[in-house]
């Protein structure tokens, strides 16, 4: 392990596990601010890539068309615990667009909330389509099927026109090529993106200069998508924060104490990304046009993504911090033993690189 970026698990006075941390700090004009081992690693964005979904599925009208609120957009956004206030939503949503759960190509799954599960062991419900972290996106997708005028039946096909607008909307926000980004099919059924980390934070660093720049008369970004969207996006999120994730979820506690300032979502398998608006703390680290943070741990764990990622902000000086402690305490701390007792801690091995 010599050489890299890492996060320790200590057992007592023992290091029981090493985790290889890769982050990218950058601004909205595509500068490498800082890093963390690799920021280039081609990077699955998982769940990291809803909001750009949802910005095509806003691009295509089809908010306007089926009358979706600003709810109903961050729900799209998210990835939902299943609790009854998203499930409600999404089967409104479904209404409103003229739409059954018959006609969504996703799976049920076990809820992302351990309570949540548990009252469904109890009362015996087993989930079907609406009950997926990912059933708002879906339906979101099935209405910009329908508003484009195209065939429903497979709008999750990698071909079907509102992925290829999907694709687009990556492409131009990434600054990249269609070659450069790598596709494959996500636990929901539907196509994710594989990008170069550093391209992922470029997207979130984007979609918070949009909320900056969204008083601007007839203002577009130089991506060519609507700014307005973007912001949409961003204010969605950042105002209904329990659409993106939920109950005890840190995507939710995340946003609700960074108060509008930042923009953040979880992708499956240890992939965060943020997006921070133009602020004293960004200037202050050379950023222009926004600020975005990209963090990938090499083995997948989530709970020491969480450890990585406070690490990173507090380096940075990003947030107070009274906001930085409150998440440590609630998502930094290991498990204790069955006694109660706290056997273990962890600890940060890295260097982040200052590369302007």
């Amino acid at each position: 392990m010599d050489g890299h970026d890492l996060v320790l698990n200590w057992r007592g006075s023992v290091i029981e596990n090493s985790h290889i941390v890769h982050a990218a700090i950058v601004d909205g004009n595509n500068n490498l601010l800082y890093s963390l081992g690799d920021p280039s690693r081609l990077t699955l964005a998982r769940s990291a890539a809803k909001p750009f979904q949802a910005l095509a599925i806003l691009e295509t009208g089809a908010a306007e068309t089926f009358g979706f609120d600003e709810a109903d957009v961050a729900l799209i956004s998210g990835s939902h615990n299943c609790e009854d206030k998203h499930i409600s939503r999404v089967k409104a949503m479904l209404q409103k667009a003229g739409l059954t759960e018959q006609d969504m190509n996703c799976g049920g799954h076990p809820s992302l909330c351990k309570v949540v599960n548990a009252g469904w062991v109890k009362s015996g419900l087993v989930p079907t389509a609406i009950y997926s972290n990912c059933s708002a996106k879906h339906v979101g997708m099935l209405a910009a099927a329908k508003t484009l005028g195209v065939r429903t039946e497979d709008y999750n096909d990698p071909l079907h026109p509102i992925q290829l607008k999907i694709k687009q909307v990556h492409e131009q926000l990434a600054d990249l090529k269609p070659e450069e980004i790598r596709w494959v099919i996500d636990g929901c059924n539907a196509p994710s993106p594989a990008l170069p980390l550093q391209n992922l934070a470029l997207m979130f660093a984007r979609l918070a200069h949009a909320a900056d720049e969204q008083d601007k008369s007839s203002s577009n970004s130089t991506s060519g998508l609507s700014t307005q969207n973007q912001a949409r996006i961003y204010h969605a999120m950042t105002t209904h924060p329990d659409m993106i994730a939920g109950d005890s979820r840190f995507c939710t506690d995340f946003m609700r104490l960074f108060s509008g300032a930042s923009v953040g979502k979880l992708g499956a398998d240890a992939c965060y990304a943020i997006g921070i608006r133009d602020c004293e703390a960004t200037r202050r680290l050379g950023a222009k046009d926004g600020l975005g943070i990209a963090v990938k741990i090499e083995d997948g764990k989530i709970a020491v993504l969480y450890v990585a990622l406070m690490e990173i902000l507090t380096r940075l000086c990003i947030g107070t911090e009274q906001i930085r402690e409150e998440l440590k305490r609630s998502y930094c701390t290991m498990p204790k033993n069955t006694v109660g007792l706290a056997v273990g801690h962890y600890s940060c091995k890295m260097e982040l690189k200052k590369h302007m």
